[in-house]
């Protein structure tokens, strides 16, 4: 018997290298752009040509599994549904969410020289198949995301993509050019994963191994692509290497190096996920850190919205440079504060300056450790947390929002002159999932272990609570599992089927589009066809000025504005008639595409928003963001009708400063997936969240449930600038 088991031992350890082997070193297949389906649209016919411009709808930030993070959601392992090359995305837009154009922007990180080809190629079959390119039914555009993280607030610089306006060789560059440093090295590592666990994973899910076999492909293939060589100009540079830029600044140099017609739009800048906590957007706002090719903002994605400003603070510093936990609030609590709570509550008979010490200390703690500080605090649950860090009283906030970055405290600081856009940063190639409410685990960026033990191999074993704070060193992060270090399992709560950008364009082809781009004649929007306009009655020579406009008038004028606004078309349940095929319909669309009814969702009042730019940095930005400055409600009555407002601001001209102006129309509350975020369900008197009930990712919350709740989906004008009398 014995040597029965140990010749079964044998074969079983055989097998095992054998497979590990075939997932090392051969079995792994290329992933591939894939083909679009080259059936033409059904889409109205456009208008004749005229000065009128039309409102056409897209998504500019969506991802493949040619991005690394996408490719990693795409697994088995994490419930996920398998690959979504760029082919897929040029359906779906076409197909499922019916948009009239849509970028590729996949992380430049990790993108091999042959992925990058495979994309141009797949977006320019994507364009042949859309038709005449002078009515195309989509007009695909071509892009990449720098994706730059920084350890502190001075060395963020945030992401952001690059989208160029022709697609054709000529006027692309040889590589897309990515960030250095952490996030560079986990895209290529594959978020952190070894190769050796890599290789256990197919043992233990073996009916999935080639799935996992292509990961380790994908990695090896990413990891072998070596770095360009410094202080080489871009033509001069081989094509077969990875490109980096550390800093918009950087960027914007080996940009202006290729010459072509490109925008840089800034996104996420809220997002507490990787952003250190006292973030502040004004260093991307100097000078030199600026460009004419970042005109855009975008303010609101499947990651939430980063257009509020708030007051509070997530860490301040003492005059000694010190870092130090603020109070908490009613209508916010500091991660740090919480910290300390915990602490506080394990302190057990400890006499009560010992525990005061341990308190302060792990405030301290968890300041100093970072985006990754809840971990000075062993043995933690999401739960535990409440809703710390997160903003109670914004829209559909990014997680752990970090409110100086948002777009209202950029423009106050009155070096910036942003559009706004939204967008969905989907990482199944699904532009606009936004336009229905439904598949929480398909729809966004939702992704988790399919049970407890899945959950153990990639976060690793529940820690036992200890009564002290720990510091978080290197040799910490480096002792946690990689799917530990940030909050994946909080954020899941604040994943949103994402939002839409609107330009106001004189046709439907590329140069049409691209103007209103260049121009700001662009807003955003929540998800919803919600259509906008917003201009100023009296510009120049008594001419209207739409919104994106910079405008001066004299100290004599009043600035007088109207807004029109219509609600989305209420979504009859399915598809229509549709040339994708069934089976691309059940899996790329789920089975649920755009499919309007002729009745319209009421909007039941437009919100303007007063932002007076400070005259000098020392000039604190909280008095002089007003929102809402006005509010005007619509008429009830037949919602097909729309709503049309008027208002002016004689204050403005006394005043003598530049001012902007941009509003909201707000639509009747709906369900949202994921709407009430982490759903706390009891506070005390300091308004402090005792009972929040998350909506994981993973097997803890039923993959049906969307987590739904009422919100307002919106509309966002782009501001429109007013100056008076002499230079601003």
């Amino acid at each position: 018997m014995r040597r029965r088991r140990i010749v079964w031992g044998g074969l079983i350890g055989l097998v095992a290298l054998g497979a590990a082997a075939w997932v090392v070193y051969g079995g792994g297949r290329h992933q591939s752009a894939g083909t679009p389906l080259g059936a033409r649209r059904s889409i109205a016919p456009s208008p004749a040509p005229s000065d009128a411009p039309q409102i056409l709808f897209g998504d500019l930030h969506v991802h493949t599994t040619f991005s690394t993070d996408a490719y990693m959601r795409s697994l088995p392992l994490l419930n996920g549904e398998g690959l979504h090359p760029p082919a897929d995305a040029c359906d779906y837009a076409r197909f499922c969410s019916a948009l009239d154009f849509f970028a590729l922007t996949d992380h430049a990180e990790a993108m091999t020289p042959a992925h990058w080809r495979e994309s141009k190629e797949a977006i320019r079959a994507c364009n042949a198949a859309a038709g005449d390119a002078r009515s195309p039914d989509l007009v695909a555009f071509m892009g990449f995301e720098w994706s730059q993280v920084g350890a502190t607030p001075e060395a963020h610089w945030g992401h952001r993509n690059v989208i160029f306006r022709d697609t054709d060789e000529e006027h692309l560059p040889a590589r897309p050019i990515g960030a250095p440093g952490l996030v560079g090295a986990a895209m290529q590592g594959f978020g952190g994963l070894s190769v050796p666990t890599l290789l256990s994973i197919p043992l233990r899910d073996f009916a999935n191994r080639q799935a996992y076999a292509d990961v380790v492909r994908f990695q090896r293939e990413a990891r072998a692509v070596k770095p360009c060589p410094d202080g080489v100009p871009e033509r001069a540079l081989p094509v077969e290497c990875r490109e980096t830029a550390a800093s918009p600044k950087e960027l914007f140099a080996r940009l202006d190096d290729w010459g072509f017609d490109a925008l840089v739009i800034p996104h996420g800048t809220t997002w507490g996920f990787y952003t250190p906590p006292g973030y502040s957007i004004e260093k991307s706002l100097a000078a030199e850190q600026q460009h004419d090719r970042q005109r855009l903002l975008e303010i609101y994605s499947g990651h939430g919205n980063s257009e509020e400003y708030r007051g509070y603070r997530e860490v301040e510093r003492a005059p000694d440079g010190a870092l130090v936990c603020p109070a908490p609030t009613p209508s916010y609590e500091p991660c740090c504060h919480r910290a300390g709570e915990l602490v506080r509550a394990r302190c057990g008979d400890a006499p009560a300056a010992e525990c005061e010490r341990r308190v302060a200390e792990a405030r301290r703690l968890y300041l100093e450790g970072g985006a990754a500080g809840r971990y000075t605090i062993p043995g933690t649950r999401a739960e535990d947390w409440g809703d710390c860090g997160q903003c109670r009283d914004c829209f559909q906030p990014a997680f752990s929002m970090r409110p100086r970055g948002s777009a209202q405290y950029a423009l106050a600081t009155g070096e910036a002159r942003f559009g706004f856009i939204a967008s969905s940063d989907n990482h199944s190639a699904r532009p606009g999932t936004g336009y229905k409410e439904l598949a929480r685990t398909r729809l966004t960026d939702v992704a988790g272990a399919r049970d407890e033990g899945w959950r153990r191999t990639l976060f690793g074993e529940d820690e036992i609570p200890a009564p002290t704070a720990r510091p978080m060193t290197v040799d910490t992060l480096r002792s946690l599992p990689p799917f530990r270090v940030l909050d994946l399992e909080r954020q899941a709560s604040f994943f949103l089927t994402g939002g839409l950008v609107a330009v106001q364009a004189r046709g439907r082809d590329r140069a049409a589009i691209w103007e209103a781009l260049r121009s700001r004649r662009v807003y955003a929007t929540s998800g919803e066809k919600i259509l906008l306009s917003f201009d100023l009655e009296n510009g120049p020579g008594g001419a209207a000025a739409p919104m994106g406009a910079d405008i001066r008038l004299t100290t004599k004028e009043t600035p007088r504005f109207a807004v029109r606004a219509f609600g989305a078309f209420t979504q009859r349940p399915g598809c229509g008639p549709s040339a994708l095929p069934a089976e691309r319909v059940a899996r790329l669309c789920l089975g649920e595409c755009d499919h309007p009814s002729d009745t319209r969702k009421a909007v039941t009042r437009v919100e303007v928003v007063r932002i007076i730019p400070r005259r000098s940095p020392s000039e604190p930005v909280d008095g002089l963001i007003e929102d809402p400055w006005r509010t005007l409600p619509c008429p009830a009555g037949d919602p097909n009708a729309g709503c049309a407002v008027r208002f002016e601001d004689p204050e403005a001209a006394a005043r003598g400063r530049d001012v902007l102006y941009y509003v909201r129309a707000i639509e009747a509350p709906s369900p949202a997936v994921n709407g009430g975020g982490l759903r706390c369900e009891k506070r005390d008197a300091s308004g402090a969240c005792l009972r929040a009930r998350p909506c994981f990712g993973d097997y803890r919350t039923p993959a049906g449930d969307d987590c739904a709740a009422p919100v307002e989906e919106r509309a966002w004008s782009s501001p429109i600038f007013v100056s008076f009398g002499g230079a601003r």
